[in-house]
């Protein structure tokens, strides 16, 4: 009897946001982000909404007060995306940040991650 798949957690769309936005590892803020929510085995499907929003708001505010480090605004949307679309976690880096950008900023990111955007190559 086939079983269904095991829920995606929070900690697991926060190790894949901190791969997309940084994958060669360079970036100690996003391994900072990643590591805010390394223990955060709950189903990311179940906090959706508030609940998530609110602990995603809490890591970027935390390591990103100003909202001025691309990779941390960027990390932080991906997570919102994917806990919402889960299916997709494994879809390419260009698209997933283009997907998270438009979903996050309605097309429309604030110019610091627009320009970072651009320099990864992604058009939103």
């Amino acid at each position: 009897m086939p079983t269904e798949p095991e829920p995606v957690t929070l900690a697991q769309l926060a190790r894949r946001a901190a791969e997309i936005v940084d994958p060669d590892d360079e970036n100690a803020d996003v391994g900072e982000f990643a590591q805010l929510l390394e223990d955060a085995d709950e189903p990311a499907r179940a906090l959706l909404e508030e609940p998530l929003d609110e602990r995603i708001a809490e890591v970027v505010r935390r390591i990103d007060p100003e909202q001025e480090v691309p990779q941390i605004v960027m990390a932080g949307a991906i997570v919102r995306y994917l806990a919402h679309k889960t299916q997709q976690t494994g879809d390419d880096r260009e698209a997933l940040l283009r997907l998270a950008a438009r979903a996050e900023f309605h097309g429309d990111p604030p110019p610091v991650v627009a320009d970072w955007l651009v320099d990864q190559g992604v058009v939103v």
